[in-house]
């Protein structure tokens, strides 16, 4: 079940899908009352749905802080801050680990209490792959992943043992066994949607953006199918897990113009890694990146290679 707000602007609609109905939260519909959005990059759109959503009176998200995102179009270093609350949360078995550990403390507790342990349960979808304990012991022959992948699982069977009663004991837990991939080709490749859909509080399923925070440090690898991604602390994704809100500065976005064409020889990952190594502000810690590409360009996206966009 998904939380939401208030509504107090009147945004949630009805879409019907093959004779099933989803609420979602229009932007059109704010458009009406905040102001023109058409330059607002889609990241920033993704993060209007999301206040819009979750707008609860000002107890986390109110009006104002909508339209502060919608403001940024005019003025793009606000300062102002935001309440985001991701889809999922995404973990990997060294900091994941202890969020585990407390929810199943959490239970203990409340067993003491005399309480209904299965109550305790993360508030949004969470999945941890467990793809940080291997080593390479064999090498160079067919069995070589078959002995190291034995020796992963005798090495760490108490931890493994533990998350798969988790998988098996929390609702919107799974953990992802060893073996099947490393944590952001898991994301990309099986736990992203496009879209996320999950029953809100009156029965209603809710459609909504796929975005997600992540303790491993290629989350943001999960940009490139369009799902809004951030890497997190433990503590950050633990709260996020318990249904707390991210706080954030409303970001700056960074947009790159690409012209032309690969050289002869030389492959996208090289091209990549010199577009890190050009622009400062493509590094760790910066703001949020759009690359345009010709016959997508926006009308105010002249200037340098690499450029503060105002309204991409």
């Amino acid at each position: 079940m998904t939380a939401i707000g208030q509504d107090s602007l009147g945004t949630r609609q009805m879409l019907d899908v093959n004779g099933k109905q989803y609420a979602y939260y229009s932007l059109a519909k704010a458009a009406e009352q905040l102001g023109d959005i058409s330059k607002l990059p889609i990241s920033m759109k993704v993060l209007l749905e999301n206040l819009l959503r979750f707008e609860d009176g000002g107890f986390t998200v109110a009006r104002e802080h909508i339209q502060a995102l919608v403001n940024w179009q005019a003025n793009p270093t606000t300062g102002e801050e935001i309440q985001y609350r991701p889809a999922r949360v995404l973990l990997q078995d060294f900091t994941g680990v202890p969020c585990v550990v407390d929810l199943a403390a959490m239970r203990d507790a409340i067993k003491k209490l005399g309480g209904d342990t299965a109550k305790i349960n993360p508030l949004v979808p969470v999945n941890l792959v467990i793809d940080h304990s291997v080593m390479v012991d064999e090498f160079g022959h067919p069995k070589a992943m078959e002995a190291n992948m034995a020796l992963e699982y005798e090495r760490n069977a108490e931890r493994y043992d533990f998350l798969k009663w988790g998988s098996k004991s929390f609702q919107n837990f799974t953990a992802v066994p060893p073996g099947t991939g490393i944590c952001h080709q898991v994301n990309l490749e099986h736990l992203a949607r496009a879209v996320w859909s999950s029953e809100g509080p009156d029965g209603v399923m809710v459609a909504y953006p796929d975005t997600c925070v992540g303790t491993d440090s290629h989350t943001t690898m999960i940009n490139g199918l369009g799902v809004l991604g951030w890497g997190v602390g433990g503590i950050e994704a633990e709260a996020a897990m318990l249904g707390q809100p991210v706080s954030m500065l409303i970001p700056e976005v960074v947009g790159f113009y690409l012209e032309g064409a690969h050289g002869r020889g030389r492959d996208r990952d090289r091209s990549c890694a010199d577009l890190r190594a050009d622009a400062p502000q493509c590094r760790r810690g910066g703001p949020l990146r759009r690359v345009l590409r010709p016959g997508r360009r926006q009308p105010d996206a002249g200037g340098p290679r690499h450029h503060r966009q105002h309204g991409a």
